[in-house]
Parts: structure tokens; C-alpha cells; sequence
């Protein structure tokens, strides 16, 4: 662990998306102590431009300040993209390995229901999911990993197929270890490297596409997010700019420093991916 660790800091760009991430994180566990209360309570004018009466990014339609609510808003985004990417992770990997490692039927019914989540255009499913059960946080985050754990299925699917026929996994079963324990206790400790190098990039996948959701109009309302702060805004963009422009600018930032930690892992981690 600390070899990789000491590879992981050599790579420049990794690390500054490391300490980017870390000073996100920071922003977001202080949030509370920043701004105690409601971020969307009504605080002053409407519309107050940066650096005006004690509102650094200044206030928004309603006179709601804009710096309680991007800062409240790291805590909500940051959790779901971490919340769905979980949810995931867990489906993709269970499926995924599953699917790898029995083969014949159940590893032909995993794989075409892998398939068939590759058919399915994930934006409209989703779409689909929230309309119905309605943008409640929680269903937000379940609807996001059930529409995103493909990927992450077919990687470890492709890992067990390439493990499941070494040595130790032969000789494992020759002994009589039972099917769960060579799956989670002997392949699965080997085949996740490269499923976490791809997990971080899931984090990054799922802040975008809550972000577009709540820029439609249906994450939830009772949170602040930094997508439902883009769509509040895009109607003012030409009057009041940093609306959604200081918020999409987050969004960004994470989404860049999430991409650079990722690729750093996958160096350390997968570095035969490169070659």
C-alpha cells in the first residue's frame, strides 16, 4: 500500500486533483460551521452582484446567498455522486462477477442483462425513473447507480473471465472452498484494481448526471445542489452571469480533479492499461 501510495504521488497532475478533491472535501464537512442555518432562507436583495454587502458571490433571483448555498451544496453534490456510485459499484461488480465467473447459464444471463442496460439509453431511462417515482434524494441516487453500473459490470466481468482459470483458483476449488469465497475472498482482491481506478470516474459520472437532472427541473427541491444552482440560473445569464456560472465552474473543477485522481490510479494501479 505505501509503494502505491509513494507511485501515486509521483504522477504531478494526480496529485493536485488529490489536494483539489481534498480541499472540496474540507469545504464540504465545514459547511455547517461556515453557514449555520438554511442556505436557501432569503437573505438580502435579489440579485446583488459579487462583492457587494458581505456576499462574496452575491445573491440570486430570490436574494438567496450564493456562496452558503455552493458551499452547502459541495456537501449534498459530493454525496450523491459518492451515494450512486456506490449503489454502482455494487450492482456492476456482483453482476460482473457473477458473469465471469460461473459462465454457462448464469454467467449467459448476466451477460445478456449487461447487454441489455448497454441498449437502453441511460438519460432516458433515468428520466423515465424520477418522473415516476418522483426526485426525492434517495430515488435520485438509486435511479442514477441502476442506470450505471454497466461499465463497471463489464470490466469486472472481463477480470473474472481472466482470473478465474489461474492456478490458486483451481487449486482453491480443488480443496473445496466454497464458490463465494473464492469469488469475494480470492478473485475479486485481485481483479479490483482496475474497478477502482474506473469507480472514481463513476463519482464524476454521477455529479454530472445529477446535475442534469436538477437543470431540468427534477432533482430535489428541498436540497441545494450545484446542478439545481445552474438551472435556477440559466435564465439570467445574460443579467446575472454568476448565477450559474460560479456553480457550473464547480462542477468543472470536481469533475476535472475526480478525472485526473482517476487516471492516476489506473497508472499505479492498472499500468498495463497504458501499453
Amino acid at each position: 500500500m505505501t509503494d502505491v501510495f509513494l507511485r501515486f504521488t509521483q504522477n504531478r497532475l494526480a496529485t493536485a486533483g488529490l489536494a483539489i478533491l481534498g480541499l472540496i472535501g474540507l469545504i464540504a464537512l465545514s459547511a455547517p460551521l461556515l453557514f449555520p442555518g438554511d442556505p436557501l432562507r432569503i437573505v438580502a436583495p435579489a440579485l446583488q452582484p459579487p462583492l457587494t454587502d458581505g456576499y462574496p458571490f452575491g445573491t440570486d433571483a430570490l436574494g438567496r446567498d450564493m456562496l452558503a448555498m455552493i458551499v452547502h451544496g459541495t456537501r449534498t453534490t459530493l454525496l450523491i455522486g459518492v451515494a450512486a456510485a456506490t449503489t454502482a459499484i455494487l450492482i456492476g461488480v456482483t453482476i460482473g462477477a457473477l458473469a465471469g465467473y460461473y459462465g454457462g447459464v448464469i454467467g449467459s444471463l448476466a451477460g445478456r442483462l449487461i447487454e441489455l442496460f448497454q441498449t437502453i439509453p441511460g438519460l432516458v431511462f433515468l428520466l423515465a425513473i424520477v418522473s415516476f417515482v418522483g426526485p426525492q434524494l434517495i430515488f435520485v441516487v438509486l435511479a442514477i447507480g441502476i442506470v450505471s453500473w454497466e461499465s463497471i459490470a463489464r470490466l469486472t466481468r472481463a477480470e473474472f473471465l481472466a482470473w478465474r482459470k489461474r492456478d490458486f483458483v483451481l487449486a482453491g476449488r480443488a480443496m473445496g472452498m466454497t464458490d463465494a469465497r473464492l469469488i469475494f475472498g480470492e478473485i475479486l482482491p485481485n481483479a479490483i484494481a482496475p474497478v477502482i481506478a474506473v469507480s472514481t470516474l463513476s463519482i464524476a459520472g454521477a455529479i454530472l448526471v445529477e446535475s442534469g437532472l436538477s437543470f431540468l427541473g427534477l432533482g430535489d427541491p428541498s436540497v441545494s445542489t450545484w446542478g439545481r444552482l445552474v438551472g435556477e440560473g440559466r435564465g439570467l445569464i445574460r443579467t446575472a452571469w454568476y448565477v450559474c456560472a460560479i456553480p457550473g465552474a464547480a462542477i468543472v473543477l470536481t469533475v476535472f480533479a475526480l478525472s485526473l485522481v482517476s487516471d492516476g490510479l489506473n497508472d499505479v494501479l492498472n499500468p498495463g492499461s497504458r501499453r
